[in-house]
């Protein structure tokens, strides 16, 4: 008797075969059967008939780091049909770390990933772990809805190895070298799944510091690259210097993108390990830069390194609301009337016509710390004619016509004006998007960046950025926009979207138990009513440790998502079924 029972969908296995309609078998949490009518009985039998049958998602670029000590469900994640995460991006995380060293590393992560510093202080269970095995060994205690892998971080690894010195980013000695190499042996051997860094001069802690490691000179560099060399496991993860432009209001990037490259080249070459990076096109440079770098990738690895461009499936988009950041947060007046009021009386007070007046004349009160997210108030000052307003469901390819400039102008007011208004419509729930005027255009670049033989999907930010950045939806929108929406340009087959998340992923990691519904692998398992999969507008939960505030777009349209066969979404809807474990190395 089998434990489970997937009968009539279509299965598109992520092999990238053509998708058939057949039955899928389960036992002990993995498949045993695939394909055609499968007889016998089954503990359970779920009837997937007109809906599809996939491999569950596998999302690469994730910062969970601190949300794994308090929450078991992992949303937004596991409401897009992931069952498996990899944390400890960009450079930070929370492991090794000193007794001592927890405020630094949170403040860190709050200035970097814009996750609330009360949470991760309030949320997190700091003294349970000092060195990455021992984080591992907790994490092992934990039960979740997905499997989750974690990566070493260039920010805490160093800080552990150098203290103040490494925190700001002070030149590494030979012993400071030898130590971190040794760290990030030990990490490796110990089940961590890589190695991140990022070298873009942006990412700064709350305070302003950049994460340590971003300036890290090739001998550096190369010392890390040598020992997992010597562990023969993980990844190299980076975001490298220029990906999101010349940062030339905090002095400019030291290296170029070119360089960059170069560097990412010999790290694969002398650690015999695959490197992934974050590839965007950046406004600041020439808008064929990117093509230039999928290039340089090609003749790199036909000379045998191992480079994966990291792309995304949507433009990054800043969100604007009452229940997040907005152009008026740091206005004298809504600082003193509104701030601390409840959302239903923001809107009143806000709507009345001598406040609404003092606060579209004031000036702007910077945040004390200059590295707070807060400080976006100002980019949505600046940029409100370009921002999207947001409908259900949400368009990711809206017209120049929507956007609040256009909208302002047809009204015959000032874009600014008109945002102030906008914000309070609908009880002060509905929010807009910054992402990119062009979006045609920016989408045909995302599609020929997809299609791209060596890159790989990622950049969700899942679990952070949590009041700004809802991209943890973007597994959902690869699949519902490229292969069914897509109306202003060519779709991309389905077979390749499911593949692309799956199998391309797994591949990258080296998690050869899972990515593809084969006899043998793991039941990491979805059922999907494609017909009438969609993603909605980020709704405020208050959730967090200490009552802080995340967004998240509700999600409907996943018949099942299972997770080493046990269904842990029903009809989106949580079963409370937690069996998602660490995954080593």
């Amino acid at each position: 008797m089998f434990d489970c029972l997937i009968t009539g969908g279509t299965l598109v296995d992520g092999t990238g075969k053509e998708g058939e309609t057949g039955d899928v078998a389960i036992q002990d949490g993995i498949v045993v059967e695939v394909g055609g009518r499968i007889s016998g009985s089954s503990k359970r039998v779920i009837d997937a008939d007109g809906a599809l049958v996939t491999p569950g998602w596998i999302d690469l670029h994730t910062h969970y780091d601190g949300q794994v000590s308090w929450d078991t469900e992992m949303a937004p994640s596991s409401h897009n049909g992931v069952t498996t995460i990899v944390m400890g991006n960009c450079g930070v995380g929370f492991a090794p770390v000193r007794e001592g060293q927890e405020k630094e590393l949170i403040e860190l992560m709050e200035g970097v990933e814009d996750i609330p510093g009360s949470a991760l202080h309030e949320g997190m269970e700091w003294g349970k772990w000092s060195t990455f095995p021992e984080y591992l060994d907790y994490l092992s205690t934990r039960e979740f809805s997905l499997d989750v892998g974690a990566q070493i971080a260039h920010g805490s690894l160093r800080y552990y190895a150098m203290g103040e010195r490494g925190r700001l980013n002070e030149d590494a000695t030979e012993d400071d070298l030898n130590l971190m190499a040794e760290l990030v042996t030990e990490a490796l051997d110990a089940g961590a799944v890589g190695f991140s860094t990022s070298r873009i001069i942006g990412h700064r802690s709350l305070w302003g510091e950049p994460v340590p490691g971003t300036f890290a000179p090739e001998e550096e560099v190369l010392a890390i690259a040598q020992a997992m060399k010597t562990s023969s496991k993980g990844v190299f993860q980076m975001i490298p210097a220029g990906t999101v432009g010349k940062m030339e209001s905090l002095g400019g990037e030291k290296y170029t993108q070119q360089e960059e490259h170069a560097l990412m080249v010999r790290v694969s070459m002398v650690s015999g390990r695959p490197v992934t990076f974050t590839l965007v096109q950046s406004p600041d440079y020439d808008p064929d830069t990117w093509r230039e770098i999928l290039s340089l990738t090609e003749d790199a690895n036909s000379q045998g390194a191992n480079i994966f461009p990291q792309v995304s499936s949507r433009p990054i988009g800043f969100l604007t609301g009452l229940s997040g950041y907005h152009a008026f947060m740091r206005r004298p007046t809504y600082l003193r009337e509104v701030a601390h009021l409840p959302l239903d009386e923001k809107v009143k007070v806000m709507a009345r016509p001598e406040i609404r007046q003092a606060i579209l004349n004031e000036k702007d009160i910077p945040p004390e710390a200059p590295g707070s997210m807060e400080n976006v108030y100002g980019l949505f000052n600046m940029a409100a004619p370009a921002l999207y307003p947001l409908d259900d469901p949400v368009n990711y390819e809206p017209d120049l016509s929507e956007c609040i400039g256009a909208r302002a102008s047809a009204s015959d007011v000032e874009p600014i004006d008109y945002l102030y208004d906008f914000l309070l419509e609908d009880g002060g729930s509905r929010f807009a998007s910054l992402s990119a005027i062009d979006l045609p255009a920016r989408m045909d670049v995302l599609q020929e960046m997809l299609l791209h033989p060596s890159t790989v999907t990622g950049l969700s930010d899942a679990g952070a950025h949590v009041t700004l950045i809802c991209d943890g939806t973007m597994p959902t929108t690869q699949l519902t926009y490229w292969t069914r929406d897509r109306a202003k340009g060519e779709k991309i087959p389905l077979e390749f979207i499911v593949r692309k998340q799956t199998a391309f992923n797994a591949e990258l990691y080296g998690f050869d138990d899972r990515g593809t519904i084969e006899v043998g692998k793991r039941a990491d398992v979805n059922v999907i009513d494609l017909d009438n999969l969609q993603v909605s507008p980020p709704v405020p939960h208050n959730d967090l440790p200490k009552g802080g505030t995340r967004l998240m777009q509700p999600v409907a349209g996943y018949v099942n998502t299972l997770c080493n066969g046990e269904s842990t979404r029903e009809f989106d809807e949580d079963t409370g079924s937690r069996p998602g474990r660490i995954v080593r190395s």
